[in-house]
């Protein structure tokens, strides 16, 4: 599989300059960070969360954790949870499960942005599978996404 169908076509259709960086198969954050020599902070990473709404794209840095408490309040939600692999895998069928780029306008869901990922001037993220990333610039990203910016990163670093 080749970066996500429907990311590379918007990218591409808008004429946004970005680069797609390759790597051996990788699964969780850390890993991606360093296969690809990226610092933690500037790597996007997407945790998806249920909210009153239904689903919500948490969009971080790769060494920090979502505070659902927070990420409830950012969503106007009266509580927020993890969502399964199984309640969100049919979202993205242009995507492997769990490796979705921070683009949940192009797939009907909202984006919600930790202000931490916001002081990068550019961004790495999983473009759709598990070895290939895409580095964009944060300005841009902002620019055709739209999110939702607040805090909602927990203080302790992720595994």
């Amino acid at each position: 599989m080749v970066v996500a169908r429907k990311l590379k076509g918007f990218l591409d259709e808008r004429k946004v300059g970005y680069h797609v960086l390759r790597h051996h198969e990788r699964f969780t954050s850390s890993e991606i960070a360093q296969a690809l020599h990226v610092p933690g902070q500037e790597l996007a990473k997407v945790v998806m969360v249920k909210v009153d709404k239904g689903l919500a794209m948490a969009v971080l840095p790769a060494n920090v954790m979502v505070n659902l408490d927070a990420f409830a309040k950012a969503a106007g939600s009266s509580k927020a949870e993890l969502a399964t692999e199984d309640e969100f895998k049919g979202t993205f069928p242009d995507c492997e499960v769990g490796a979705m780029p921070p683009f949940g306008n192009l797939y009907g869901v909202d984006v919600y942005v930790d202000t931490l990922l916001t002081q990068d001037r550019e961004i790495v993220f999983e473009a759709g599978n598990h070895h290939e990333a895409v580095k964009l610039a944060y300005e841009d990203f902002a620019r055709l996404v739209h999110p939702k910016v607040d805090d909602f990163a927990a203080l302790q670093t992720a595994g």
